[in-house]
């Protein structure tokens, strides 16, 4: 396939799993940022305040933003993006976090290839 005939958009998947080693510190941090927002709406503020401090997983979504992790690589603009964060039981050893069982493509799959 010719680079005319290829899209010139591409999907980045990443997946992290971090630990959170200071709640109070990463919920603090993300009010911080909530405060220093001063285009959004009270109302918003409100309801972004309230979700931060309820839970720790929504404080890290709001401080992690996936523009900067795009923003410094060179012929690149970030077309969209969508993230959400989880709290969930984490065992390393478990071969549901095999970080290796998304490198097959489904299509891939469906074909018998991979």
């Amino acid at each position: 396939m010719s680079t005319e005939e290829t899209s010139r958009f591409v999907r980045l998947r990443v997946e992290l799993v971090l630990e959170i080693g200071d709640a109070e510190s990463v919920t603090k941090a993300a009010l911080q940022r909530i405060a220093g927002e001063s285009e959004m709406p009270d109302e918003e503020r409100a309801h972004a305040e309230g979700a931060v401090t309820e839970d720790t997983a929504e404080a890290l979504a709001y401080l992690v933003d996936p523009f900067d992790l795009v923003n410094a690589v060179p012929g690149v603009e970030l077309a969209q993006a969508s993230w959400s964060s989880e709290a969930i039981d984490y065992d390393p050893d478990s071969p549901d976090w095999d970080l290796d069982e998304d490198d097959v493509d489904e299509d891939d799959e469906e074909d018998g290839v991979g």
